[in-house]
């Protein structure tokens, strides 16, 4: 329907060992169905938050609001996670998907080499993965259960807009596309930022004739963007010649007195510039001012639905709880917990852990509630 945001941190379960080797001692702080919180938990969340805080300057008020709510995010995500898994939902594709596009953007060759790019930088790849996959299907679980049932009218849509036209309000500004023919190619050996050699007469009359070869073909309907990777020696070549947005004052003069008094599709001529000689197309033109609903409308929807998603996800996860066993040690406090919950049964619990070819099992020791 959208595209979906998790609201919810996704964290890696840790624990500490105690003085037996083979004994390892986590405090449980939450039991929801058959998983738990610990403290490392919480901990690693409060840790995470900090150092985002840092890096955002949130202010201090809103930290302390965040920390309030970390056992209940945990709690959240627990109870998607479950909920996925019962609706079958594994998010194994997308996992697949997502780590071969993270493979393609570090320019590495198999998983193989992702999995030892991940251990070198000091990451556990199989949490890594685990990870990723929790927002996989959390996002799917809150995309069907919640978002699908999120609706809206043209009534509320007028009314948003007719609320908030000072935030819609945007400045003129044009989208540009280029074909860039340069004199002179950087050579082979070059490094990256190297300037480049003063281009001869001979170099710049040759590039002149190939920009107005390349603007004539445009001028009998060949498609720019075609055009651009074909013949572009530009950077954006790949994208089609696609250069993004303007705004007055974000240009060369030169370039901003043609290309803001042009309508969407026309084409300049072909203009010299210190990169060589530069056809740049305008793919939309854009008027200063509050534009009408209609050319907003997706963007007034989106707003309204984020709007709307909030509540509606806390009215789900509190549906969600109150179908749940769930119990919160003393001195813990879940702020999205229902007066309706029921605590668990507790069990023993044990897990086996493979060592070399010797499967042997690992004793895991819980400071009980």
């Amino acid at each position: 329907m959208r595209r979906l945001f998790a609201p919810f941190v996704v964290l890696l379960a840790l624990a500490f060992t105690a003085s037996a080797a083979d004994t390892v001692v986590e405090e449980i702080v939450a039991r929801i169905n058959n998983s738990i919180i610990t403290r490392n938990d919480l901990k690693k969340s409060k840790d995470q938050l900090g150092n985002e805080a840092r890096e955002k300057n949130v202010p201090q008020a809103d930290i302390e609001k965040r920390e309030a709510d970390i056992l209940r995010d945990l709690v959240d995500q627990q109870l998607l996670v479950q909920k996925a898994a019962d609706l079958g939902i594994t998010g194994d594709t997308e996992l697949i998907k997502r780590l071969d596009e993270i493979r393609k953007s570090m320019n590495l060759n198999s998983m193989d080499d992702l999995e030892k790019a991940a251990e070198q930088q000091g990451v556990s790849y199989e949490d890594f993965k685990q990870n990723m996959r929790n927002s996989i299907v959390t996002q799917a679980v809150i995309g069907r259960e919640v978002g699908a049932h999120i609706q809206m009218t043209a009534e509320e849509a007028q009314k948003f807009y007719d609320e908030h036209k000072a935030e819609l309000e945007r400045p003129e500004q044009v989208s540009l596309s280029e074909i860039l023919v340069a004199p002179v190619k950087p050579a082979a050996t070059a490094k990256e930022g190297d300037p480049l050699p003063e281009p001869t007469p001979e170099q710049l009359a040759e590039a002149e004739k190939k920009a107005n070869a390349v603007l004539a073909e445009i001028k009998k309907g060949a498609k720019f963007d075609e055009v651009a990777k074909k013949n572009s020696d530009g950077p954006t070549a790949p994208q089609g010649g696609e250069l993004g947005e303007f705004r007055r004052g974000m240009l060369a003069k030169e370039l901003e007195d043609r290309t803001f008094g042009m309508k969407k599709g026309e084409v300049t001529d072909v203009i010299r510039t210190k990169q060589g000689f530069v056809i740049l197309k305008v793919t939309e033109h854009t008027a200063a001012g509050v534009p009408p609903l209609k050319e907003v409308e997706g963007q007034v929807q989106e707003a309204i639905y984020l709007k709307k998603l909030q509540p509606a996800l806390r009215a789900y996860l509190t549906k969600l709880r109150e179908e749940a066993y769930i119990d919160i040690k003393p001195g813990f406090v879940d702020t999205g917990a229902s007066p309706n919950q029921t605590k668990p049964v507790i069990v023993a619990a044990a897990d086996t852990q493979a060592d070399g070819k010797e499967a042997k099992k690992k004793k895991k020791k819980f400071l009980v509630f």
